[in-house]
């Protein structure tokens, strides 16, 4: 573990964070009101009586507090990977907690590349019921206006959407204070409600939710896969705590976020009591006539920023999955000169938005989308409870029983959340997994196919160091300037240079065989990026260390050689590349299918020279074929 990277920042830094952490860390689970509760009802399942009502509240307020307060605020919090976090980080702590033992190493990876993959199907539902519910507050205005739902919300997305090649530093500043307006408005909306009818406070006491269980276990059972709509979001506290820290995102959450929400719900629970006619949208209905449409205006600002916070984590959950080698290289491109966190990759941000599109016109309205949300975020929580099990026993070496005690009871919650939601698989919860498991098998795929790839490489390729024995025994014509040759495996030759003596039949006076090494840490610091060997005649062995939120720069990274007898004039350098050429074979690998896949995302990948950040005027390719 280490130290929050807020510990010893001065008050007013702290108050900024804390205030930045609200607009990205906390805007999908801050709009759940909009939506939560009205969808416990909606289906007809539980029938919206004063007994219910408040079996419902209780069950909401002690699914925020055991599974956002204790779960992820307390617990997971603590798990950070060199002061990130996501199910990334967190996959990369697990697998290396258990790096002796191999066979659970590989289940565990496989286990988290599902995760990080489930995580692009619930990044098409948030944007989409989240807006969708802002908007049908007009339906609440005036009833006619339903047919203008749809295009209104299809508008906010294709304007958001098209918005983030430009990057959201410049609207990114007023994502706090919005967001801060928005939670004062939960609390202004729910408290009149609360003190005209202040016995519904009597749901704090976890019995009504025991109650509610014990006398309607079937209908409580269905209820919690509307329920878990109140949590959803949670994840974000510890995908973001690499930009904010834990002290910012615990304080957001216990002073604002939570007393917020849990005065809202409260509210509409007051209201529903008073007029069960609310239950058809108690969020808006708890607002006078003449607000409603200012409160549709700022509950859509809301939404959009939280869509905006869950696309920025896509971004960046792809550039961490490319740098780990589970996705294959992609275009991405930094939409700030200052916060390298801030980048854009146009294939993840047309994809999401032709499946958020896809999904406003295939469900329609919220209630609808409800029935897809839940599936995928319960798995990933689950997923997220089973790593930090081994983080906290093989990493952290706690005792087996105090593990089990801490993550055992989660568990088992978040099994629960699973179970009700399988519920709503063909009402629409197949979505989210269609997409999920697609970009699973695209992962596996790209994966595995990688690994039998750099095999064939390898057994065909020839030990450098002898190799250049062998060539100096009669040297060939030595031009000036330096060649680097870029490895996919340390102490091999690269058949960039093979092919270079063969057909140019000369090597350069200087020549350098660069290995660029991406690790399962966020971040490598200059003072271990490079590690250089000598392998005489000029020639020596370089490996690069980036981690996967590192941008990855070869010829930056090279300059930590200057005063080492290494000249790297910027004019009398060439970077050679191997252009790998895959041919799918019948025989051991992967089966044909997805060999032709692998061999198709590995002719599309973005361009090497691109994502080591090599200049494309001194680039030398020369390709090769691999069968696998």
């Amino acid at each position: 573990m280490s130290s929050s990277p807020t510990a010893s920042r001065s008050l007013p830094a702290l108050a900024s964070l804390t205030l930045a952490a609200l607009g990205v860390v906390y805007g999908d689970i801050g709009t759940s009101p909009l939506y939560a509760l009205k969808e416990v009802f909606h289906a007809g399942h539980v029938e919206a009586s004063p007994v219910n009502i408040l079996g419902v509240l209780s069950l909401i307020f002690w699914t925020m507090t055991i599974i956002v307060s204790l779960k992820y605020v307390l617990l997971i919090l603590r798990a950070d990977n060199n002061g990130e976090g996501g199910l990334i980080a967190m996959l990369a702590l697990a697998t290396t907690a258990v790096r002796g033992r191999p066979t659970l190493r590989r289940t565990l990876m496989v286990v988290g590349l599902f995760g990080t993959a489930i995580f692009y199907g619930d990044g098409v539902i948030t944007p989409a019921i989240s807006v969708l519910s802002a908007v049908e507050g007009l339906q609440v205005i005036a009833p006619g206006m339903h047919e203008w739902v749809i295009p209104i919300t299809l508008v906010v997305l294709t304007g958001l959407f098209a918005v983030q090649r430009f990057g959201t530093g410049g609207i990114g500043k007023f994502f706090g204070p919005i967001t801060l307006v928005w939670f004062v408005v939960l609390v202004a909306l729910g408290l009149p409600h609360v003190l005209e009818n202040p016995g519904v406070l009597v749901a704090l006491n976890p019995m009504y939710a025991i109650g509610f269980f014990i006398t309607h276990p079937k209908v409580a059972f269905i209820a919690l896969g509307a329920v878990v709509l109140c949590v959803t979001g949670g994840e974000a506290l510890y995908a973001d705590m690499g930009h904010f820290g834990r002290r910012p995102i615990r304080i957001a959450w216990y002073a604002v976020v939570m007393p917020a929400l849990v005065v809202n719900y409260f509210g509409q629970g007051a209201l529903i009591l008073g007029s069960p006619d609310a239950i058809e949208n108690p969020f808006y209905l708890m607002a006078p006539e003449a607000l409603r449409l200012p409160l549709v205006v700022l509950a859509t600002a809301a939404t959009v920023i939280a869509s905006q916070a869950l696309i920025s984590a896509a971004f960046s959950v792809t550039k961490q999955a490319i740098q780990l080698g589970i996705l294959p290289r992609m275009t991405v491109r930094h939409t700030s000169v200052r916060d390298t966190g801030q980048i854009y990759v146009p294939f993840v941000n047309w994809g999401l938005y032709v499946f958020i599109v896809l999904a406003v016109a295939l469900f329609k309205n919220s209630s609808s989308l409800a029935s897809a949300y839940g599936i995928a975020v319960t798995l990933d929580m689950t997923i997220t409870t089973v790593m930090t099990f081994y983080v906290i026993r093989y990493g952290w070496k706690y005792p087996l029983a105090l593990c089990l005690l801490a993550t055992g009871f989660f568990f088992i919650i978040d099994v629960t959340f699973f179970l009700s939601n399988t519920l709503k698989l063909l009402a629409g919860g197949w979505f989210p997994l269609v997409i999920g498991s697609g970009m699973f098998v695209l992962m596996l795929t790209w994966k595995q196919g990688r690994a039998i790839m750099h095999e064939r490489v390898r057994n065909e390729a020839i030990e450098l160091k002898g190799f250049l024995e062998a060539v100096f025994v009669s040297p060939p014509v030595r031009v000036s300037g330096t060649a680097v040759f870029l490895v996919a495996e340390e102490g091999l030759a690269p058949n960039a240079l093979m092919h270079n003596l063969k057909h140019n039949k000369v090597l350069h006076e200087h020549n350098l065989f660069v290995h660029v090494k991406h690790h399962e840490v966020p971040w490598i610091g200059f003072d271990k990026r490079l590690a250089m060997e000598s392998l005489g005649h000029d020639c020596w062995q370089v490996t690069l260390n980036f981690g996967f939120k590192n941008d990855p720069d070869v010829p930056e990274a090279l300059r930590l050689l200057e005063g080492r007898g290494v000249p790297l004039e910027e004019m009398d350098t060439s970077y050679f590349l191997s252009r790998d050429t895959v041919i799918p074979t019948f025989g051991e690998g992967m089966a044909m299918w997805r060999e032709k896949l692998f061999a198709s995302m590995h002719r599309n990948a973005a361009d090497m020279a691109d994502f080591l950040a090599l200049p494309s005027n001194r680039i030398v390719e020369l390709g090769a074929k691999v069968e696998i």
